[in-house]
């Protein structure tokens, strides 16, 4: 099977119950580095949206092995960016039968990986 080299294979979560901007300071850290690599540091990293980032990175793979025929060892996150989702409206009671509106964002992270430029000469 001939690869394509400029080939990219996306993997996207929505609705994920997260703020983007949360999310965005975790993917910050592993754009443009390897896979190997970038599962290395989301496996240590201290935030909660490493995990769904973790298993996103993990099926953008599984999809460019099956679907591009792409190899493992030589990826590179391409893209990888979180955009904001609907909003989850929530009341709480406040004092004097007030109530107070809490907002639970949702967001829509996207990780793209290609083939390594520098690997395939």
């Amino acid at each position: 099977m001939a690869v394509d080299t400029n080939t990219e294979v996306k993997a996207s979560a929505r609705y994920v119950r997260m703020s983007a901007h949360k999310v965005r300071r975790v993917l910050d850290q592993i754009r443009g580095i390897s896979y190997r690599e970038a599962l290395i540091i989301l496996e240590f990293m201290p935030y909660r949206a490493c995990e769904p980032i973790r298993k996103l990175v993990r099926s953008a793979v599984a999809n460019a092995e099956h679907n591009a025929g792409l190899d493992r060892n030589n990826l590179v996150i391409s893209q990888a960016y979180a955009d904001q989702g609907p909003s989850l409206k929530r009341f709480r009671p406040r004092a004097q039968g007030r109530a107070y509106q809490i907002r639970k964002p949702t967001c829509h992270i996207t990780v793209a990986v290609a083939a390594d430029a520098s690997e395939q000469e």
